[in-house]
């Protein structure tokens, strides 16, 4: 019997060398300076406080495509999440275009805090530009590979959030345009490094593993086993321990 085998579709010119190459543990550069929704000038050192975990966003303000839908699904996710940006993490987004201002990045912010619903994440959620260098210094950092398309005048790249720990160390990729509130509870709790989270959202990481080619944290059966079974054995001492209190007291 004849087989066909089928050759897979060249990647179009426009999208060759756009992607992301996962740096995980690596450290971005706190140094690189941007210009904050206000006009003023921060250091990306600025959001880092060595307590809350940090969501970093790569898009363009003006993008009539992808970015829009980014931010949008994000939103809604966060949303339906109980922690609040500004309080138990924080939210750093860049654009990757050095022609846009603090003007647009303040109106992406008042919108997207607007759609939030929570007027006080306005602290804890930041829209930055900045220059070229300080642009592909970033980008570079997270492995954030993009191309302007000067036929489209638009800029080609992926939609991903890097999210990071306090001290700035690449700990997780998250992929799409809309993110499971479990999966980014849980990437957070994970760059938290122990410093946000009650014990059960830990433990929840422990029967949770990240899947990297789902890109979603699944459910880890043989975390869930063992957990289950060291519950078993736990209720088993203490029924033991009761038992033999009884007959001690009798």
């Amino acid at each position: 019997m004849m087989s066909t085998c089928w050759a897979a579709e060249p990647v179009p010119i426009e999208l060759q060398g756009i992607g992301v190459t996962e740096h995980l543990s690596a450290q971005v550069p706190l140094n690189v300076q941007f210009t904050d929704e206000e006009g003023k000038s921060v250091a990306l050192q600025d959001f880092f406080d060595g307590a809350h975990p940090v969501i970093l966003a790569l898009v363009y303000y003006e993008c009539p495509n992808l970015c829009h839908f980014l931010l949008n699904g994000f939103t809604e996710s966060l949303k339906k999440m109980p922690w609040t940006a500004g309080e138990e993490f924080t939210i750093v987004t860049v654009s990757i275009n050095p022609r846009e201002n603090a003007e647009l990045a303040r109106g992406k912010r008042d919108a997207h805090i607007a759609a939030y619903g929570r007027p006080s994440a306005a602290r804890g959620w930041h829209f930055l530009t900045g220059n070229a260098e300080a642009i592909a210094a970033l980008a570079a950092s997270v492995g954030f590979q993009y191309r302007f398309d000067a036929a489209q005048q638009q800029y080609a790249h992926a939609a991903v959030l890097t999210v990071l720990t306090p001290r700035g160390i690449i700990s997780r990729y998250l992929y799409g345009i809309e993110f499971a509130p479990r999966d980014l509870k849980l990437a957070l709790v994970e760059a938290g490094e122990g410093k946000i989270g009650t014990l059960v959202d830990r433990l929840l990481l422990f029967c949770y593993h990240y899947d990297p080619k789902g890109r979603v944290y699944a459910l880890y059966a043989l975390n869930l086993m063992k957990g289950a079974a060291a519950l078993t054995v736990f209720s088993l001492i203490g029924v033991v321990w009761r038992m033999a209190r009884r007959t001690k007291i009798s």
